[in-house]
Parts: C-alpha cells; structure tokens; sequence
C-alpha cells in the first residue's frame, strides 16, 4: 500500500520541510560506527563574512553528491563544516561599520575593537551556514568549527612553536608586498597582477665630477626619492668605466654610487637601472649583494614621508605628477614611451601593492615544499583534471618564503613576546614566555606581546586536521584523518590546497587527503567570471526561490565536467526543472497504482515479460556504472546516467507500457508490473538522491518501504541475477523499431493520435518472432492497429530498415496529398529564397575578395545544405503525384 503524492510538485514547501526533519533527526552525524570505514570531506570554509554565491552552489553540490553517496554506500561519512575568520576582510567590514558610526578602531582601542568584531561575527557571521542549508547540504554541523575557536587557537600556537623550534620561522628586515590601503604585508600569492599600460620615463643622471650623464630608464618616477645607487652590467662595454664612480641623483642632489650586477638586463632601456631598495624586490637583492644603503621614502598609506624632501605628504602618485614636472623644468626628462606593464593589486582591496621594506615573520618554505612535490609525483595525491600537477609542481618548485605576519588586529597573534633588549621568546602564553624568560635572564622579565596577527591561510593551511580536535588525539582524528577529497577551486591551489598538503605532512607525518577535485568557475554566457560589479551574478537564493534546490544542483552537476568552467543562463536550471517534474509525474502514477499491491506478495523471475526483464537488466547496468562514475569522481557521468535511465527507460517507455498491464486491470500479470514499478522507482530515486536529495526523500516516503529516510537507505548496486543481455538487445530491437515507426509518422506528418497499419519483411526469425509477441507494446507506443509480414507494398509508404527488418507505413489513407504538395511547394520557395541570398554573396566578387576563407566555406556549405533540402522536397512531390 503507497500513499498519494499531491498534484503539482511544490519544492520550496518540500525542501524545507526535510532538511528540518534531517537535521532535527542527526542523520548529517557521523556515528563512529566501528563496522562501517570512515570517509570524511572538509569544507573549503566560507568567510564568515560570505554571503552564499553560484560559486558555493556548485562547490557545495558537488561535495553533497559525493558525501550522499558514501553514506548510502555503507560509509560512515563526515563532511565537516566550518568558517575562516578572514582576516583583512573581515576587519574591512567591522572598519566601515565604524566608519558609519563616525568613529574608528584607533579611537575605540585595540580591546574594544576585538569585543565589537566578535559582535559582528556572532550576528553576521554564519549568514553563509544559514543559506547553505537551502541548498540540502549534508553538514555534520554538530561538529562546526570556526578557525578562532579555542581549539583551533591552540592547534595555530602549537604549530607556530613547533616550525619557531625547528629553525622554519624567522623574522627579519625584508622587502614585501605591502597594500596602503589596508596597511598590511602581503604574501606573494595575495598580489592579483594585470596588465597595464603604463609608460616609461628616461631620466637624466649626472657623472660626478663631470659633464656627461647616464640615461636610465624607469616606470616609477617617484620611487627615485629613495635611489641608493645606479645599476649595471658588468659585460655591459657600455658602462665598463662608470662602475665605482658616483652619480648625482636629480632633485634630491645626493651622491649615489654605480654598481655591477648581472640582474640589469642590457637589453632594457638604456642598459643603466636606478636601485631603490626599499622599494623594489631586484633591487632590494642587488643592494643586499653590493652593499647599497635603504631608504624608506613611503609611509604606510603611501604618502611621501620625510626623507622625500620638499614631496613630503604628497601621495605616491601626487609625487609622481610633482617630481615629473620639476625633471622637466630641469631639463632632466629626455623621452617617454608607452610601456605595457604587470601591476600588483592587493586581493582584497585592489589597491596598487606598494613593495616595502618592512620587519617581517616569514615561513621557510623550501623544505616544507620538497615533502608536497613528492607526495604529488608518486601519486598518493591526485589531482584532477591533471593539468594543475604542472602548475602545483611550478610553484613549489620555484617557492618563496612566506611572509605571515599581517599588521592588522583581527586574527590569531603571533605567539612571540619580546624583551626590552629586543630578545624574542615565542610560547603559547605571557607566563611560558616569562617562565623561558627567566631561565635566559635568571630574573623576572616585563615583556611585550607581539602585535602582528598570522595571515588568515596560516590557519586555514592546517584546517584538514585541526578541525577534527587536533592537537588532542581525539577519535574523530583517528578515523576520519587523513581525509578523502577535497573541492575546491582551482583559483586556491597555492593559497590553501598545497600549503595543507604541507602542513600536513609537516605536523602529522600524513598527507591530508588523496584526491583533489579542483571545479572550474561559473561564468555567464558571455564567458564573462560572475561578480556584483558586472551585474550578472543572480543571487542563488532567488533561483532556489523560483525552480527549488534539486533542480539547481541537478543542473549544476549534470553539466559540471571536472574542471570545465560553467557558462550559467537559467536555461541550465530550466532543464533540472523539466526533470523534476517528470520525476514527480512518473512517481505519482506509479504510487496512484500501487494502491492496491500486496508487498509482501513473492515473483518468480519466470514471471517476467521481456519489458520486465529489460529494465531490471538496465537497472543493474545503470547502478553497475553511476557507482564506478561516483568513484572516479565524475559527477557528471553519474548524473547523466541515472537521468538517462529514469527519464529515458524508466519514464519514456516501461512506465508507459506498465499502463497496459495496471490501468483496470487485475490478476497476476498486474502484481508483476507493479512489483518491477515499485523496485524499479526505488532504486532509481536512490541512485538520483545524492543529486536531488529532496525530491528523491518526499517520493521515496511515499513507497513505505519500512525505512527511516532514503539517505541512509543502501545505494543500488549491480545485482548479477537480474542482468538479461538478450532481453536487453531484444527490448533495444524493438525500441528502434518503434521510434522508427514514429519517425514515418513525422516525416509524413501524419498525426501521433492516428490509428495505422505496418508491413513487416524481415528473414530473421528472432526479429520476426520478438514482433509476433509484442503487438500489446507496438500498439501502445507507436500506435499500430494491426501488422503483417510480407505483405504487398502499396506505393505510397514510409520506409525504414531496423537490423534486418523493413518496415513498410501504408500512407495513401493517412494524408490529404494535395495539401502535403502544397505544403512541399512552399518549402522549396521558401528555401530558395535562402539559397539566393546565399548565391548573390558568392556571385559578389568584393565579398570572395575580401571575405576570409572559413567565411567563403562556410556559405559554400550553407547553398550545399539548401539545395539538398530543395531536392528532397521535389523527391517528395514526385512521391505524391505518383
């Protein structure tokens, strides 16, 4: 006995009514159940200050299909949730809020500022978490973490000590990234750069003690406040004499030395290079290495400071437009020429980076690197689609330290303190710091705590094992760590994905996970990447308002090959929709007439007919495949798969010819077709669960099979007893007969609804004899009255071959001929209107000579195409008249 689904599928009323009763019913937990293997997923963890966008959509899906999967597949899986605190971002937001309230973080105070951003994060942060939830996802969010929380606090220390200890962190003088706008250091990978155009200036510089002067070139004029010496080369003939001497730097008039360094190109310019080493990453090495002074002409918002003379308090590019005009006066400015150049913008703020010269903590990065490449090349992680192994393997091969203090308030300090004599005691608190302090000093010591914060990826890069309790040897660690995949974009492979797989390997001798699913982006149709600014970025949560969750991801998913970037329109979801609600149709008449089916009735396997034993064979080939597809990890291929088989086979063709055997009707043929229907819905809405988990649930209630909920119900797998390849080609046979029987029809445009007559001549019995047997199948799908074999053929007939079989559709009875040749007369004058217009171009000398050749072929084509359909027409008109 099954209950009735409602008339009109409604997802909004049915997805929030089961993700509550999911959540309320911890079906998302995983249990440490000891029979079943652990399989767990970390979050790629949102921003607290995020707001859910198409990006999360298909991350997420993704991450819920595979999750889904596991657990029905007798996993004891966990996909664990949580926030990244976000550092600069979120500091951004709570700054502005200030801002709005006409004060700011300095004038409220350091202490005061933390209490007011924990405000923010308790009322604003998490909004993500809430719209994730529309989406269906299958979080343990009993186990949610948030990268500030005390334990993930402790496990960000113990790490930091641990790489202090082992000589991998240091802190020193060196030139960094440096954003004015949110006054921070930046690393490397933070820096987005673009192409621009620019110019470059060509600058006189006076030999000392001489008239002559050396031209050199630069993109950035105001940076020569702070020039401690001209560069070249030392194979530079050019220059050979000028080394050792001195130069006048203009404007400012100090004497700077020239030194040799093969770093300057003699290619570039005029061969000669100014050095600002504070202020350039070359030239910062080159001073290193010649023993050049630095000079800091910069503030931390970029305004000229004092030692830049009379443009001191200008902003960089004032001093710019100031010291470009005195050059000129002076006569010192020789040529400018347009110059295209990569600009450094901060990836928060997109502000121009400013390079700086800044005390700093940094991670040694090589010997962390050396352990993640190899993890990689032998294979223990896999990284797909397999092209970004070249580019994890670039990167760490030419790796740089990384700078991880950050000049901000909000995030995790830097657990070091430091003496008035500058000595540093790095511990997990102000009294192990004092306790380190006085064995060194043999007395009490007052110390200072440092006040640099750690680069948000710091924490996030031992995310994989910190959220399962570590430093603590929990349970959760021991049986879900190392983790199985990880999701995320390709966009953070440097940021986070290598720098887990370091720290991992670094802190837990493991790595962190085996497979890395890099997705690609969603774009709009123009290819254009999706953003606010550009206002082509719907907001997720009215399209789940407008077409539901299930057929959004469903869309997302069927159409995600790994890697691939998505070109959204709603079109896409449109097509998840449209398989929603033939889902819901094709469930509701299989429920509505299994009303009166005894479950516990038994089916002899003798008892099927060839449709039974062919779509129970599909079924078996179906799950077969979608488990090996969600193995591999080709989400796509599952999708596409259990679509194929419940719209196609499922929907298109056994349910419709299961109407013959259960409308009105009763007896045993009856409780067969209802059984195959019952199993066969079953099964197929298990194998579409992990893609449309709502539907699949509010359907699969409906059938009372006894059990709490689909998705700890068992994934269908292959079962062998049930595989029938000769019913399977035998059903397929008659398939083909049947839509080619439909493609007379529409061809001749003789309506679905019209009763018709077929020949059959065939000379294989095993074709003839699957025709004989399933005249029941033939009337019901093509709509064929009565057939016969080897009769005469009448002379006006649609024609078809299927294997060996011809098929003949008599159609004098079945067209008005007049009406189809006038129909056919309009055709061919309709297409040779086309085909002339396609003739004067190609008859157009100055089209064919100025024309490219792919366009001349492409018309070629096109008047190809146009006479071949004119011919057939007239074919046709001949059929007619005969």
């Amino acid at each position: 006995m099954s209950e009735e689904l409602s008339k009109a599928y409604s997802p909004n009323e049915i997805e929030d009514k089961w993700y509550k009763i999911w959540e309320e019913n911890g079906y998302f937990t995983a249990q440490h159940n000891a029979e079943k293997p652990g399989y767990s997923i970390a979050i790629p963890p949102p921003n607290v200050t995020g707001i859910l966008h198409m990006g999360h959509m298909l991350n997420n899906s993704i991450q819920d299909a595979i999750i889904r999967f596991k657990r029905m597949s007798g996993f004891d899986a966990l996909w664990i949730p949580g926030m990244d605190h976000a550092g600069i971002a979120t500091q951004n937001k709570v700054e502005r809020m200030l801002k709005e309230e006409g004060t700011s973080k300095e004038e409220i105070g350091y202490d005061e500022f933390l209490r007011r951003t924990w405000e923010w994060k308790e009322k604003h942060g998490g909004l993500i978490t809430k719209q994730l939830r529309k989406l269906g996802v299958s979080l343990d969010w009993s186990r949610e973490r948030f990268t500030m929380d005390e334990g993930l606090s402790d496990a960000v220390k113990e790490v930091f000590i641990k790489l202090y200890n082992d000589g991998l962190i240091y802190r020193g003088e060196y030139i960094v990234n440096w954003c004015p706008f949110d006054k921070t250091a930046l690393a490397d990978d933070e820096v987005d750069h673009t192409d621009e155009k620019g110019k470059i200036w060509e600058i006189k510089y006076k030999i000392k003690d001489s008239d002559d002067y050396v031209i050199i070139a630069t993109t950035r004029p105001e940076t020569m406040l702070g020039d401690t010496g001209v560069a070249v080369n030392p194979n530079d003939e050019r220059y050979k004499d000028l080394v050792g001497k001195k130069v006048i730097l203009p404007l400012m008039n100090r004497e700077i030395p020239v030194v040799a360094d093969e770093y300057v190109d003699m290619e570039f310019g005029t061969g000669v290079v100014k050095m600002t080493p504070s202020h350039d990453p070359n030239d910062f090495e080159v001073a290193k290495r010649t023993g050049l002074e630095f000079i800091n002409i910069f503030t931390e918002d970029a305004h000229v400071n004092s030692n830049g003379g009379k443009y001191k308090g200008l902003d960089r590019y004032e001093a710019r437009d100031a010291i470009l005009a005195d050059l000129e006066k002076e006569g010192l400015l020789v040529g400018v020429k347009e110059h295209n150049h990569a600009v450094g913008h901060c990836y928060r703020c997109n502000s121009v980076i400013e390079p700086r010269v800044s005390t700093q903590w940094f991670v040694k990065m090589k010997p962390l690197a050396k352990r993640a490449l190899e993890v990689v090349k032998n294979g223990q992680i896999k990284i797909t689609p397999q092209r970004w192994e070249k580019v994890y393997y670039n990167w760490l091969e030419n790796i740089r330290d990384w700078t991880i203090s950050r000049q901000i308030w909000w995030g995790h300090r830097i657990p070091a303190y430091y003496a008035q004599d500058g000595t540093v005691f790095v511990a997990k608190s102000l009294e192990d710091a004092k306790k380190q302090a006085k064995e060194k000093f043999g007395v009490e010591t007052e110390l200072t705590e440092e006040k640099d914060v750690l680069d948000t990826w710091f924490s996030s890069a031992l995310w994989p094992f910190s959220t399962l309790g570590w430093p603590k040897e929990t349970e959760d660690l021991k049986k879900f760590f190392p983790t199985n995949a990880l999701v995320t974009g390709a966009d953070i492979l440097f940021f986070w994905v290598a720098r887990m797989v370091m720290m991992s390997l670094y802190i837990k001798d493991e790595i962190p996970f085996s497979y890395v699913y890099l997705h690609g982006i969603i774009r709009d149709e123009l290819g254009r990447k999706m953003s606010k600014s550009l206002g082509n970025s719907p907001d997720p949560l009215d399209l789940i308002a407008k077409y539901g969750a299930d057929a959004i991801r469903f869309s997302f998913l069927y159409n995600t090959s790994q890697g691939q970037d998505i070109h959204f329109s709603e079109k896409l979801i449109e097509m998840g929709s449209t398989f929603a609600n033939k889902v819901w149709n094709a469930s509701r008449f299989v429920l509505s007439n299994l009303e009166d089916f005894d479950s516990s009735v038994k089916i002899d396997s003798s008892e099927f007919k060839l449709e039974d034993k062919w779509i129970l064979s599909k079924l078996q080939n179906t799950a077969r495949q979608v488990n090996e597809s969600f193995e591999k990890y080709e989400l796509d291929t599952a999708a596409k798969l259990a679509y194929e088989f419940f719209r196609g086979n499922f929907c298109d063709w056994y349910v419709e010819i299961a109407k013959t055997r259960v409308y009105g009707q009763e007896g045993r043929d009856k409780t067969v077709a209802q059984y195959v229907l019952k199993t066969v819905l079953d099964k197929g809405l298990k194998m579409l669960h992990p893609f449309m988990p709502f539907i699949t649930e509010e359907i699969w209630q409906k059938l009372d099979l006894g059990e709490e909920t689909i998705m700890l119900s068992d994934f269908p797998k292959e079962e062998k007893e049930f595989v029938n390849l000769e019913a399977e080609k035998e059903f397929d046979f008659l398939k083909e007969i049947v839509n080619a029987i439909r493609n007379i029809r529409g061809e001749a445009n003789v309506s679905p609804a019209k009763k018709i007559e077929v020949i059959f001549k065939t000379v294989n019995d095993a074709e003839k004899n699957i025709l004989q047997h399933n005249a029941k199948i033939l009337d019901k799908l093509a709509n064929v009255e009565k057939y016969e074999f080897n009769a005469e053929i009448p002379e006006l007939v649609g024609f078809k071959l299927v294997e060996t079989t011809e098929i003949y559709v008599p159609l004098n009875d079945l067209i008005d001929k007049e009406k189809e040749i006038a129909k056919l007369i309009k055709n061919i004058e309709k297409t040779e209107k086309e085909l002339n217009k396609v003739l004067g171009k190609l008859s157009n000398e100055k089209f064919l000579s100025k024309a490219p050749k792919e366009v001349i072929d492409k018309e070629k084509g096109i008047k190809e195409e146009l006479e071949n359909k004119i011919a057939k027409f007239r074919e046709s008109i001949n059929l007619y008249k005969n």
